[in-house]
Parts: C-alpha cells; sequence; structure tokens
C-alpha cells in the first residue's frame, strides 16, 4: 500500500488542473505544465484536489500509483512556487558567469566550458562561485544541475569541484611518508 498515494494532490487557489485525452495539464501564476498519464493509475479532480488510485490490483499498479501521485504534485509544486537548485564551486580560479542564455565555468581547463541554457530554465551566479538554476519543471531543472556538476565532480581529497548546496563531500586523509 503507497503512503504517498493515498494522500491526494492539493490545488491552491489560482491553479486550475484539467483531465483530458490522457494528459493532465496544470496552469498556475508561473506557467503551464503537461503530463502524460498512465493507464496503470486512474486519475480522479476530487473536491480537496487531484486523487490517485491504482487502476486494478496488479503489482505493477501499485508500483507506479506512488510515483504518478509525486509527479502530479511536482506538477502543482512547479507552477505555484517553482523549483530552485543551487551549485557551489570549490577550487583555485574555479568560476561560473551567466551570460544571457550561456553559462560560462572556468574550472581548470585549457578551454572554457560553455553550456547552453535551456528554454524555461533561469541560471543566476550572484558570485562567481555559486550558480543558482530556477524553473517550473523538476526533471529539467535538476537535470541541468547534474550536467554542470558532472564537468568537475567533487573529489574527496582537497574537496575541489562543483557540489550541490548541502552536499556533504567526504573527505579521504592524503598520503602519508
Amino acid at each position: 500500500m503507497s503512503r504517498i498515494g493515498k494522500k491526494p494532490v492539493a490545488i491552491p487557489n489560482g491553479v486550475t488542473a484539467d483531465l483530458k485525452d490522457g494528459q493532465l495539464s496544470v496552469k498556475g501564476p508561473k506557467g503551464t505544465l503537461t503530463m502524460g498519464l498512465s493507464d496503470l493509475v486512474s486519475y480522479e479532480m476530487g473536491d480537496d484536489g487531484i486523487v490517485v488510485q491504482p487502476a486494478n490490483d496488479s503489482k505493477e499498479a501499485r508500483s507506479h500509483w506512488g510515483m504518478q501521485r509525486t509527479l502530479v504534485s511536482n506538477l502543482v509544486e512547479g507552477v505555484t512556487e517553482g523549483f530552485t537548485k543551487t551549485l557551489e564551486i570549490s577550487g583555485v580560479g574555479y568560476r561560473a558567469q551567466a551570460q544571457g542564455k550561456k553559462l560560462k565555468l572556468q574550472l581548470g581547463y585549457s578551454h572554457d566550458v560553455d553550456i547552453d541554457v535551456p528554454e524555461g530554465i533561469e541560471v543566476k551566479t550572484p558570485d562567481n562561485t555559486t550558480v543558482e538554476i530556477s524553473g517550473i519543471d523538476k526533471q529539467q531543472v535538476g537535470q541541468l544541475a547534474a550536467e554542470i556538476r558532472r564537468w568537475r565532480k567533487p573529489e574527496p581529497y582537497k574537496g575541489k569541484g562543483i557540489k550541490y548546496r548541502g552536499e556533504y563531500v567526504f573527505r579521504k586523509e592524503g598520503k602519508k611518508k
């Protein structure tokens, strides 16, 4: 039994949701998001929000139940508040600079790394060692953050690299003589 799936997804004021033709469309103050619906799960608009239930008693339907409810919840949260990921860069000479729809990174390579920012995502650099990625689609925000981090993952000896804010980097002791 899914504990997450049992709870209905509350729809706040100013947000509208439409179930049509196998698509869920959620419109709010920050924009509109759509999602394809799974055949293994049934979706109903109720008084207390969107109720997600498994379509039958098969194991596969029950396994999709909680995840589908979470995806619906992410749509509602995205159009009301949005999502933000913050990356921190540490290392001598490592820096980042947002330039319109591009992010320019200097990470110790012989060349600068230019990353194109997809439509609907906003990248800010409050200082040259912090990158803030924000948008209404949680998957796109997380994917862009992972692609940026992949260029220089934090290493365990000095902690140099790109890490998520709040991420703990396990530090190793160096070689002994």
